[in-house]
């Protein structure tokens, strides 16, 4: 009988084990194309052509002009068809592997993926026991701070819609749409929201919030007075102009057999329909600031006193700096009484701050911790060492085409860097988009509805794309360049791993930002994985995307050529309009002036120079010299130009061009990090403090946190929430009521009773203001 022998330490054991079908998903593939059949897979006959002709994207139709037209798309296409042209080899190649994307050998070579431990020391993880206890004290100290009337995590007890008591055209709704289960944020939020109780909701991104807050909204409207008169009872408010559509497209499909009206309006669309639809006075508006308060000022018929519900989607980006004038302006036009709905992914000190002032007695809804990803995503990090910076865009070029080659999203930084992407991705034989600020609302919105419809497989985007678009899906999200903080990090991942389905994000992380990636890992519940991906690679794809520079270049200025041609052409056709109509251009109205609203653009602008100063001179301050000499009009410029012009530089390589690319995106997030830092730390309004709170046992800590160097002291004793510096102002207060009391009883100035208590150390026995008698009276008071 053979006898199998224990393993030694230091003995090799052969590994025999296979990987996982998880693991090799997610490595270098060929992608094959699906075989057209007759029905595909989950396919359903419906029940009337009604119900298939029915589609939200018509409903939203009606607000866009003009069709969107992209040119890039199709400049891609020519550059292409010019490179097959000339090589009729490839073409044969390409025929003969039809249906799958052409890699090589050596392209199909796996990445290598390690497991990124977290380092925890002895002291952590001795304090991992007392974490609930600390957790605890926290939400004991914020529900103090934010005075919330009670609060809920999750009810375990709904479990169905039929248990809510909605009404039959929204379950007929929710019946069409799918819906099964209540997600945890609906099942607590809706039966609260149904009692007209102000709410502070909080759950991660994906996890139904639009539903959440609108069904009951909509409850409460199907019980609304059916008289001729048409009021707009429901205002919500959003960041994006995209999130502003797909919530509008949720909502038509939640009151499809309903007679509530529904209005949208956001920027970058018709404004003429707009106004159409707003004059009729919907039942639900769904806005973004700006263009709500153009509306309210130049649309007639059309105001906010009669809001029932506010509702704030997004509410941390919607209370920050930018949107700061714009929502105290919609705040102080809607009705005092009025339902407030607060809801958002991550929560900020402004949204504490709005749901401790604004919020009657709220009920705060916090279903997760919102620091936290899905708990099905899969992070990876893929580290760039200082040196090479300019590697990004291959590294990124050799994971679209080996390993994610659909229902990818990229997010980066800036515009240019956007659409630069597009050209590069779309030259390598990428079906590609793009979805950033400089394109028009029309060409955005088309963008999203090609990915949706997996006409194109990559979308590149800023981070309009990372608040609450909910895209069905997303296998994948790549970041370019890191984001700003853990919260943004947290929505663009969001984009995936939605409603329980599992994602995977990528993140390219430089020496610069090794900071924000131990703050991820840290916080992250699940393991983090290091993609290597072999040095070989990255050179190959380098060399691919250096020959395909010049045609990038020759594209961009083909671009750049027809915008100055398109836009001298809209001059001159807006002056031909003007003088044939004979009119003056009207101006619409905005609730600021013009210099208020180019102060608030330069204290907002993102400028490596704090001084303001330097920019405003930089601006119109600015003249150009004028030079005189012999002639009439001095010297020609070009010769003083040319006087002054300095020796050509040597040409920069392709890889210091992608170095200076990648190293502006950082600069960029760092200096709108930087901008944030110093928000953060501004001095925070005086809150009250009761005797006997918690608040007075950190009395000492909040005197010496108040005292902040460079303040002035009367911000010091402002902002100064101790208990000495309240009993101290309410001691002054009192003394000064003494004082006034004496003086009207006795008829003696105040400088007197000062002069007399021996204050005045300047005038020190000396009457001033005093009464003046006449020579009889000082008789009789003799």
């Amino acid at each position: 009988m053979d006898l199998i022998g224990t393993i030694e330490e230091d003995a090799e054991v052969e590994n025999l084990s296979e990987n996982s079908d998880t693991e090799i998903e997610y490595q270098p593939t060929k992608l094959k194309h699906k075989k057209i059949t007759e029905f595909e897979k989950g396919f359903e006959f419906v029940s009337s052509a009604k119900e298939y002709n029915q589609d939200t994207w018509d409903d939203l139709m009606k607000y866009v002009k003009r069709k969107a037209r992209t040119k890039t798309d199709d400049k891609i296409a020519e550059r292409l068809k010019k490179r097959k042209t000339n090589n009729i080899e490839q073409d044969d190649a390409a025929e003969e592997t039809d249906g799958e994307i052409p890699l090589s050998d050596d392209e199909l070579k796996h990445d290598n993926l390690r497991l990124r431990e977290k380092k925890q020391t002895k002291k952590k993880q001795k304090s991992k026991g007392n974490d609930d206890v600390d957790d605890s004290a926290d939400d004991k100290q914020e529900g103090e701070k934010m005075k919330f009337e009670e609060s809920v995590e999750s009810n375990e007890s709904i479990t169905s819609f039929y248990q809510m008591n909605l009404s039959r055209p929204l379950m007929r709704a929710i019946g069409v749409l799918g819906y099964i289960y209540p997600t945890p944020i609906q099942a607590s939020t809706i039966p609260i929201a149904m009692l007209g109780r102000d709410i502070c909701g909080c759950a991660a991104t994906g996890t139904g919030k639009t539903a959440a807050y609108m069904l009951p909204t909509l409850e409460r409207l199907l019980y609304r007075p059916m008289n001729n008169r048409m009021i707009t009872r429901v205002l919500v408010l959003v960041p994006t102009r995209e999130l502003g559509a797909q919530v509008y497209q949720v909502t038509k499909q939640l009151c499809q057999f309903t007679s509530i009206d529904v209005g949208l309006a956001i920027g970058g669309l018709d404004v003429k329909a707009q106004e159409l639809v707003l004059r009729q006075n919907p039942d639900i508006v769904i806005a973004t600031p700006g263009r709500l308060i153009d509306h309210i000022k130049n649309t007639p018929s059309f105001s906010l006193d009669s809001i029932e519900v506010l509702i704030l989607d997004e509410a941390d980006r919607m209370l920050d700096e930018y949107f700061a004038e714009q929502m105290k302006e919609i705040i102080n036009s809607c009705a005092k009484t009025r339902q407030t709905m607060l809801f958002s992914a991550t929560m900020s000190e402004q949204v504490k701050d709005l749901a401790a002032v604004s919020l009657n007695k709220p009920v705060k809804v916090f279903v997760n911790n919102n620091q936290q990803v899905a708990f099905n995503l899969r992070q990876e990090f893929i580290r760039i060492r200082e040196d090479k910076e300019g590697d990004r865009e291959p590294i990124l070029a050799s994971l679209i085409c080996r390993t994610f080659h659909d229902h990818c999203m990229v997010f980066v930084q800036t515009k240019k860097q956007a659409h630069r992407l597009h050209i590069l991705l779309g030259l390598l034989g990428v079906k590609a988009g793009e979805l950033h600020g400089n394109l028009t609302q029309q060409q955005r919105l088309e963008s999203l509805k090609k990915f949706k419809d997996e006409q194109i497989d990559v979308l590149i985007a800023t981070d309009v794309a990372a608040r609450g678009l909910d895209i069905v899906g997303v296998k994948t999200v790549i970041n370019f360049v890191m984001p700003i903080t853990t919260e943004h990090y947290i929505h663009r991942v969001g984009r995936t791993a939605r409603a329980g389905r599992a994602g995977i994000s990528v993140s390219l992380a430089g020496e610069i930002e090794r900071k924000i990636v131990k703050d991820i890992i840290k916080n992250a519940e699940g393991s983090i994985k290091n993609r290597i991906i072999p040095p070989e690679i990255i050179e190959k794809y380098r060399r691919k995307l250096t020959a395909l520079e010049a045609e990038i270049q020759h594209i961009l200025d083909e671009e750049q050529y027809e915008r100055q041609l398109a836009k001298a052409e809209q001059q001159l056709s807006k002056t031909e309009r003007k003088l044939l109509a004979n009119q003056t251009n009207e101006r619409r109205q905005w609730f600021q002036t013009k210099k208020q609203r180019e102060e608030e653009k330069l204290r907002l602008q993102v400028t490596p120079n704090d001084d303001m100063s330097k920019t405003l001179k930089k601006g119109k301050g600015s003249k150009r010299p004028v030079h005189g000499g012999d002639g009439e009009d001095g010297p020609p410029v070009k010769e003083l130009k040319s006087k002054k012009k300095k020796p050509d530089a040597k040409p920069k390589t392709p890889e210091q061009l992608a170095k200076e690319r990648a190293l502006k995106e950082i600069e960029k997030v760092s200096l709108v990090r930087a901008k944030m830092s110093k928000l953060r730390q501004r001095a925070s309004k005086l809150g009250a403090a009761t005797e006997g709170s918690k608040h007075d046992n950190n009395a000492g800590l909040n005197k010496q946190k108040s005292k902040r160097h460079g303040h002035s002291a009367f911000t010091n004793d402002l902002t100064d929430v101790s208990r000495s510096g309240a009993l101290r102002l309410r001691s002054e207060a009192n003394r000064h009521k003494k004082m006034a009391k004496l003086a009207a009883k006795k008829k003696i100035s105040s400088v007197k009773l000062t002069n007399k208590s021996g204050q005045n150390k300047f005038n020190k026995g000396k009457n001033f203001g005093g009464p003046r008698f006449t020579k009889k009276e000082k008789h009789k008071r003799k």
